[in-house]
This record gives C-alpha cells, structure tokens and sequence, in this order.
C-alpha cells in the first residue's frame, strides 16, 4: 500500500518540529530562560551533518575532503561518488549516519555550554536578545563562510537512505518519527526526574532554591545544554533527510518562533500537548501550503505569505484567549495526590 506523499510529509516536519519543540520546552517551559535563540543549535546540527560526514568518506575513498570540498565546483561530484558508495553499502550508511548524530547531539550542547555564559548573567529580555543574536550570527558566518556548508550556494549531504532504493523516503521517514517518538520518551521522564522538578523551582522561585543550596549557574547551565543538544539532533536529521544544506534556510521565523508557537498553543510545560500542539500546527501549515493557489482568489496578498500569516496570528489569538495552551501543565507531586490528600485531611 502506498503512503500518499502529503502523509510523509506532515510525519517529516512533525517528527523534525517536535524534536525542536520539545528541546524548547525543556528550557522555557521547565527552566523559564526566554530562549529565543533556538536556532542556533538547530543550525549547529545542520552544519555538523553538512561538513563532517562528507569529508570523513572523501577522505576514506580518496575523494577531496579539503577546502573544496564545499565549492561549486567540486561538491556535488564528491557526494555523488559517495552516495554511490553508499547505495550498495547499508551497514555504512548507518554507521555514518549514528555518528554524525553523535557528533551533533555532542556539538549542540557545547553550544549550550557557550550560551550558558551570558545565561549566568543576563534574565529575561536581555538573555532572550543575546541568544537571538547568537543565532543571527552563526546563520551570517555559515553563509558567507564557505569552508562550513558551501556558503551561498550552500552543499550536497550524503544520504545514509541512498540504499533503501525506491523506499527511500518512507525509510527516512520513520526514521524521523522513531527518533521524535524516542525524545519524547527520554524528555517525559526527564521532566519527572529530580533534574525536572528542580528545573521547575528554579523557573518558580530562583531565590527558594537557592536557599536549599542549588548553583543556579550549573542548573542553567544543564538545561542549555541538554536543550541544544537535542535541537542540534534535530537540524542534523532535517539536513539528512533533504540531501542539502545552506545557512538561510534556517532563519530565526521558521527555527525559533514556529516552535514558540507550538508550544504554546500545546501548553508550556507539558510534552503531551507540545506534542499535540505541534501536530496541530503541522497539519493546518500542510493544507495551507498545499491548497494555496486556489486561496489566491481570496486573499488579499500572494498566498504564498499564508502560512506566516497563520502562525503569527495563532500566537496572538493563543496569548489573548488560551495562554495556558490546549494542555495547560499539571502539577506533579513528590507524593501520591491520594497520600497527599490524606496528609492535609489529617491536619
């Protein structure tokens, strides 16, 4: 039975948008940083997936893995003749594939570390601008810095699906939605571990917890971290599964505020409705792309500014009406409510 293409694609940008969301929401739901710069790490993956995996097989097959690699010139013969290694060779295809995400996940939470600096210092609105900053950055150098992903003409990636023949995309697929589903996992039960519940007290009351002996510095810190290393997962796998990588396509609109959007529309602070917020999202944003041209009529701009328009206006409709989101995040107490229940009934 064939899978309609409109199906895979709401799987690919919900697997790939939920993994972004999620790390989001480590940071702002539970950790209340004003991260506004979440493309940074989504981007830092991305460069990870672009530069390293290509060389690492130029140079095993002797192909140029230096400084040209990334030109014009040379780029797209080098990644074919590796995706023609790749094709008949599924064991290292996933080889590469599992390392390069390593090498991202390890990436992104350096760049975590790095934006955990300014975090020991600046709150609120401050924070939020210098991470947006930061972003802007590494976007400006990665397109005009051709050595990383072939500036502005931007670079081929290896295909580690290039085995699967005609199944190719529904492979990198389920791919993509196994990992989400497996982040998911791992970022539930990391927000009801003692590492959540004090990232919670720290986003409630950062004097409280410093009373009890918490580094406020080193909780930040973790939090960056983890966040930005799981986005940077994120951005590697969107690079693999596209074949292709240039720095302006990973803008501050599509890898910073569209998450912001699905996670308060799910519900800050609760990964089920971020999950849900996201699929939400997801599936209107496809219709929307998909049935625009006949739209047109009826719109008063070109309707290929539709789905901004959508976005933006969901985020205002979300502050003003449900600031909560769908799922608004429930408490979680060290006790069982009924035990708890009991205790205060006694009193």
């Amino acid at each position: 039975m064939e899978i309609p293409p409109i199906v895979l694609y709401v799987l690919v940008d919900f697997s790939i948008y939920l993994i972004v969301t999620l790390s989001l929401n480590i940071e702002v739901g539970y950790a209340g940083l004003p991260q506004f710069g979440r493309v940074l790490a989504v981007l830092t993956g991305a460069l990870v997936a672009s530069a390293i995996p290509g060389r690492i097989l130029a140079a095993i097959y002797g192909y140029p893995y230096g400084v040209e690699y990334s030109s014009y010139e040379y780029n797209y013969k080098v990644v074919d003749a590796i995706n023609r290694v790749l094709e008949s060779n599924p064991a290292l295809s996933v080889g590469i594939f599992i390392l390069t995400l390593i090498i991202a996940m390890i990436a992104g939470a350096f760049i975590g570390y790095l934006t955990s600096r300014p975090a020991i210092r600046l709150k609120e609105a401050y924070l939020g601008i210098t991470l947006l900053a930061m972003g802007e950055t590494l976007m400006l150098i990665s397109y005009y810095y051709q050595p990383l992903m072939g500036g502005t003409t931007g670079v081929l990636v290896p295909d580690p699906f290039r085995w699967a023949g005609g199944l190719r995309f529904i492979v990198a697929t389920f791919t993509l939605l196994t990992f989400a589903i497996l982040i998911l996992i791992f970022v539930e039960l990391l927000t009801k571990s003692p590492f959540g519940r004090v990232l919670r007290a720290m986003r409630d009351s950062e004097l409280a917890i410093a009373v009890y002996g918490r580094d406020i510095a080193k909780i930040r810190t973790c939090a960056l971290m983890v966040g930005a290393s799981i986005a940077s997962l994120a951005g590697a796998l969107n690079a693999f599964y596209t074949g292709s990588a240039i720095a302006t396509t990973y803008t501050r609109v599509t890898w910073t505020f569209w998450p912001w959007a699905f996670m308060m529309l799910g519900g800050t602070g609760n990964n089920i409705g971020v999950t849900l917020g996201v699929l939400v999202f997801v599936i209107v944003k496809t219709i929307i792309v998909t049935y625009r041209g006949a739209l047109a009529p009826f719109v008063p701009f070109d309707p290929v500014w539709l789905e901004y328009t959508f976005v933006g206006l969901a985020i205002v409709l979300i502050a003003i009406f449900r600031p909560q989101g769908i799922l608004p995040e429930k408490p979680i107490f060290t006790l069982p409510r009924r035990k708890l229940e009991e205790f205060l009934g006694r009193r």
